[in-house]
């Protein structure tokens, strides 16, 4: 289990953010090249994941399927992700699925449903990339990244896919660390100028195309 500590905002330019980062006294130092994230979301058709993320519920689930690439429509080595929150402590279950395309998502949503333990049927509800920069510091302990160019397609209304829509041009930076590193998180955070926030790009992306 880990801690995702996240901080959403649009008054600081990528600049800022990077100086802020290299200038941490932790020696945060890039860990991995940036890339650009896909995604599709799953939810019930109530959209029970949606409203128990909304409403605060301490122990939730969700589901999405990721893949990287710059251009979304691009899939290969997709994987099935269920992300398992408790309280504040959340983990991660991946598994590999075949590759399959944005016009026909029945044979993905029917594995998804295979493997996603819930009792109501799953369907896609929403498309999403991003690019995210990777940092970590020497030791590997703390990890921090930094999503943007966030882009939006509602799945709700029609599975058809051509180009986004909707962009988001907020930043999104997330702290990593596992469990036993908690005592240690203000050695961290103290050096971040940003003040911690609820983020769910989820929850926005479905806010942003259907409402």
């Amino acid at each position: 289990m880990r801690y995702e500590l996240k901080y959403k905002f649009n008054h600081f330019s990528l600049d800022a953010v990077l100086q802020s980062i290299r200038l941490h006294p932790a020696g945060f130092r890039i860990a991995f090249p940036d890339r650009q994230i896909n995604n599709i979301y799953f939810d019930t058709p109530g959209l029970t994941t949606l409203e128990d993320n909304v409403s605060g519920i301490a122990n939730r689930k969700k589901f999405r399927v990721r893949w990287y690439g710059d251009d979304p429509k691009v899939i290969e080595s997709p994987r099935f992700e269920t992300k398992i929150k408790q309280n504040m402590l959340g983990d991660k279950r991946v598994l590999s699925v075949d590759a399959f395309t944005i016009d026909d998502l029945k044979e993905l949503t029917r594995t998804v449903n295979q493997h996603s333990g819930m009792n109501q049927g799953l369907s896609p509800v929403l498309m999403n990339s991003y690019v995210r920069s990777y940092f970590t510091t020497s030791d590997n302990k703390f990890r921090i990244t930094i999503d943007r160019e966030m882009r939006y397609h509602s799945l709700l209304l029609g599975q058809a896919f051509k180009r986004y829509m909707i962009r988001d041009e907020d930043l999104i930076i997330e702290l990593k660390y596992d469990e036993s590193m908690d005592e240690f998180t203000d050695r961290i955070t103290q050096y971040l100028p940003f003040r911690q926030t609820k983020s769910s790009k989820y929850v926005t992306g479905v806010y942003l195309t259907n409402y």
